[in-house]
């Protein structure tokens, strides 16, 4: 019997058909084979110029470079005070830097040659790498092909995993995607971000790329041990709630009455009396000190927070604070009388301070503060409540360094504002808290109160207003036989009444707004209230405000 031929058309195709299915069976093989290609270091950080170093912060590769002097690495102070440490002040006028440590000021020269630890290189000024570490925990990596520098810092922000098993980190998520390094298991990793089937990691020694989330652990609930333990504050605190009230004294006599002034005053433990009011760009201040005031306050239980304004036109508080000679001398000033009288401690009431002068204040605080425990003083600081314009307060730096951090929880409205309304309404208030310690710790802050209200005078073409006492307030209420209401939103009584040429309208604070505000303390767990001004209140709210601080 013949045999069928086959015909060489089918041959062709399935030969055909084959070949595809062992293209399409290699395509899917190498899809899945992870890419061994690696990246150049050069297209991946930027080749640096010649005696420069590319510098790596955590993840951030920045712009602005290190620069090499031999086998040291420098880095540039407005990086180092941005991102690293803030405390590394240059003093401009003296040429050197100023660092202040919790117990100590150091001062060190800059100078124009490599080698020394503040280096002026080409019109700027930079820290060596030993310099940081010498105030800093810091970690630093150092590599070449190129010129890198890589520093790791604030580790408790840091969330760390570790490698589970050998494997590669990428440019990008997948596993086409070039390989910058390798680690091995049980490396430490930073994590960024968690995709899907990917993690952004970062390596301690500055690669930023990815790997697979099977290959790392979870995020690590104990950090490690820092080898390095730095110096850190101590603070000077009463072991009750703060509850201060503010004595204003505008001529030494007032010193007198203090006995008259407070005779109806309960629950009280700290008195600010406000005794000096710089007075010119050199530091120094008009003095209304009084050893017998403090021996007075003493008698009734009262610790002395001697105040310092900076209210006088004839000074500019940039100007004293930005040159380290008057700087340093209303530091002096400001210890040499608080200790002379027996004052307890000194509180700080700089107000509208530009945003240029604020590097300069934080820099007065730590100063001040040094000076201020080696001869056991408490150091308070005024704030305005939290705003987008003063955020160069920079309350979490205050609350690292001062004893108490204290907001002035008032002026919501006030004399010039366009619209007439609450010196302090409960909900400004509680708000200025929660942003107060979103930044410094609650345990540590007060809040402050006004013993004051506002009576406004509404005109077809003018608004004005005046500042008065609870007492005053309550009269002309009265007198006027004005409406009034309680306004649940605001939490306090709101008087109107109409004249012939104006209507008027009254925000009241009284022992039944204060008691909430009072309530705030407990709430937030803050350090206690304070009170503008001796003098202004009503007897009924001492009681009120003791027993709600309290909690009681």
């Amino acid at each position: 019997m013949r045999k069928k031929k086959r015909s060489p058309v089918i041959v062709v195709v399935l030969l055909i058909f084959l070949v595809a299915c062992a293209g399409l069976a290699t395509s899917m093989v190498m899809k899945r084979i992870p890419t061994k290609e690696r990246m150049s270091l050069d297209t991946y950080y930027g080749t640096p110029a010649e005696g420069e170093a590319v510098l790596i912060l955590h993840s951030d590769i920045m712009e602005k470079r290190a620069v090499l002097s031999g086998d040291t690495a420098y880095i540039p102070l407005g990086i180092v005070n941005t991102y690293i440490n803030q405390r590394y002040y240059w003093d401009r006028e003296n040429s050197q830097i100023i660092y202040a440590s919790p117990t100590e000021v150091n001062y060190f020269p800059a100078s124009e040659n490599p080698g020394s630890e503040v280096w002026l290189h080409n019109e700027d000024v930079y820290l060596s790498i030993p310099f940081l570490q010498r105030f800093t925990d810091i970690d630093v990596y150092q590599n070449t092909s190129p010129n890198r520098i890589a520093v790791q810092y604030d580790f408790e922000s840091l969330r760390m995993v570790k490698a589970v098993k050998n494997t590669a980190v990428r440019y990008q998520g997948g596993i086409k995607s070039p390989i910058l390094c390798d680690v091995s298991s049980g490396s430490i990793l930073y994590l960024l971000e968690e995709l899907e089937k990917w993690a952004q990691v970062a390596t301690p020694d500055g690669y930023i790329g990815y790997v697979r989330r099977n290959e790392i652990s979870g995020i690590m609930e104990e950090q490690p041990a820092r080898e390095r333990q730095m110096p850190e504050y101590t603070y000077l605190t009463l072991d009750t709630k703060v509850n201060m009230v503010w004595h204003q004294i505008t001529v030494q006599e007032a010193n007198d009455y203090l006995t008259q002034n407070a005779a109806g005053m309960t629950g009280v433990n700290v008195i600010s009396p406000t005794w000096y009011a710089m007075s010119d760009n050199a530091g120094n201040f008009k003095d209304l000190s009084s050893a017998e005031y403090v021996n007075t306050a003493h008698a009734m239980g009262l610790e002395v927070w001697a105040l310092v304004d900076n209210f006088s036109p004839d000074m500019s508080t940039f100007e004293v604070l930005s040159h380290t000679t008057s700087r340093t001398n209303l530091i002096n000033n400001l210890i040499n009388s608080t200790v002379a009288c027996g004052a307890d401690g000194i509180n700080i009431d700089l107000e509208y301070l530009s945003e240029e002068t604020g590097v300069h204040f934080l820099e007065f605080l730590r100063e001040l503060c040094v000076e201020c425990h080696k001869n056991n003083l408490v150091l308070s600081v005024d704030n305005p409540v939290p705003e987008d314009f003063t955020s160069h307060y920079d309350r979490a730096e205050q609350g690292r360094v001062v004893d108490y951090v204290i907001i002035m929880g008032y002026d919501e409205h006030y004399e010039g504002s366009e619209t007439p309304g609450s010196v302090a309404s409960l909900p400004w208030v509680e708000q200025g808290i929660i942003d107060t310690i979103a930044e410094a710790p609650a345990d540590r802050v007060i809040n402050a109160v006004p013993f004051y209200t506002r009576i406004w005078k509404v005109m077809a073409e003018s608004l004005t207003s005046d500042a008065v006492a609870m007492s005053e307030a309550a009269r002309v209420i009265s007198e006027n036989n004005a409406a009034v209401y309680w306004d649940n939103e605001l939490s306090q009584n709101v008087a109107s009444f109409e004249t012939d040429d104006a209507s008027w309208q009254i925000w009241v604070e009284d022992a039944q707004s204060l008691a909430l505000k009072a309530d705030l303390v407990t709430k937030y767990n803050l350090a206690g209230i304070a009170a503008w001004k001796l003098g202004l209140e009503d007897s009924s709210v001492w009681q009120v405000i003791t027993e709600h601080i309290s909690g009681q």
